[in-house]
């Protein structure tokens, strides 16, 4: 680890967690935290910078603190809580401020490590893709907006950087989906709803990689390599095995109602419409198709092994969630709120729904 760490997105949970966590190495003399917006949580003895990363003031930050080592985890699929915007601001924020901030390291004579969190999502979500994919597996669609397009861009402005400067060991970790018990997600806000949506014909397969596993391999790529082991490249991180999304909703205790393809679209925009969630068209690809990543460079590579599995992962999520099936009463009424946003009379499948749950209550999960 190096002496002066720079990290950005620090008024994000996990940024705050990650900040915390390094100020007990005895390798870290200081810890800089950077945020547009002030932390609702406490950062330790870590020093607080309230910049925007998208403004040249980063460039200030690096030079003033003589930072060796840069954690860029303020590229996300929503703002932080406080931050004003809406998608405009967290797209800027996660593509012109990483370009921002990638300048300003390539300027910067002290900086050696640069740790890039990015997502399995740059992999896209067509049927069209591989069961498995690896680092190396080139997407049948490159992601067509989102976040998704986002992360794709960014790994993009990143593999620039490595080449302009080959002097600095660079690590992009793409993330499975992140959660646990902390998880502020919109994969988390999905599965947090009394009813959730499903594409009908499909059951995708899904991976997980829990929050403390995050925060652990983040610090193992910030850190010197240990022997046998390479802390620079691209590496996916996701917990071992998969889960189907009819397993998660079972294991939660919640109902599922499948709609076509073209009705969950118009569900998502009418959730988003109302504030409910970001039922956004990457996770609607998501949950349609999924997505399961190979680890072996995760485990060989980088030599990081995460403690929890896929199935640990969700477990650990779904008890902080208190997940139970719901009373039969409160599942109709939250299917009548679908079908009301979807602007539909479907008074009969409201009724056999409740019917389901309530047959649902007596069977072993």
């Amino acid at each position: 680890m190096g002496k002066v760490v720079l990290v950005t997105g620090a008024a994000r949970q996990l940024g705050g967690r990650f900040v915390r966590r390094i100020q007990r190495d005895p390798e870290v003399e200081r810890v800089i935290a950077v945020d547009a917006v002030s932390p609702p949580h406490r950062l330790g003895s870590a020093e607080f910078v309230r910049t925007d990363i998208r403004q040249s003031a980063i460039a200030r930050v690096l030079a003033e603190h003589a930072v060796d080592t840069v954690v860029h985890l303020a590229v996300t699929g929503g703002a932080a809580a406080g931050a004003p915007g809406g998608r405009s601001t967290v797209k800027e924020t996660n593509v012109i401020g990483t370009m921002q901030l990638l300048g300003a390291c390539q300027k910067s004579p002290t900086v050696r490590r640069l740790v890039v969190k990015s997502s399995t999502s740059v992999y896209g979500g067509t049927a069209r893709d591989p069961a498995v994919f690896t680092e190396t597996t080139q997407p049948k669609s490159l992601p067509a907006g989102g976040f998704a397009k986002d992360a794709a861009e960014v790994e993009g402005y990143v593999r620039g950087f490595a080449r302009r400067r080959p002097d600095v060991a660079v690590c992009v970790l793409r993330f499975a989906n992140i959660l646990g018990p902390f998880a502020d997600s919109a994969l988390a806000e999905y599965f947090s709803m009394p009813v959730m949506p499903t594409v009908l014909g499909y059951d995708p397969r899904l991976q997980f990689v829990h929050e403390d596993d995050v925060v652990d391999v983040l610090r193992l790529a910030a850190g010197e390599p240990e022997r046998g082991t390479l802390n620079s490249g691209t590496f996916n991180i996701a917990g071992d095995g998969v889960l189907l999304l009819s397993q998660c909703a079972r294991r939660l205790g919640r109902p599922t109602v499948p709609f076509l393809l073209p009705a969950v679209t118009w569900l998502g925009q009418a959730l988003r419409a109302v504030g409910a969630t970001d039922f956004s068209p990457e996770q609607i690809r998501l949950l349609t198709h999924g997505r399961v990543v190979e680890t072996t460079q995760m485990r060989e590579t980088l030599g990081f092994r995460p403690m929890y599995t896929t199935a640990e992962t969700f477990a650990d999520f779904a008890r902080s969630r208190g997940s139970g099936l719901l009373p039969p009463e409160r599942v109709a009424r939250a299917v009548g709120r679908v079908a009301e946003l979807l602007d539909v009379d479907e008074v009969d499948e409201v009724d056999e729904v409740a019917e389901v749950a309530e047959v649902a209550e007596g069977v072993e999960r």
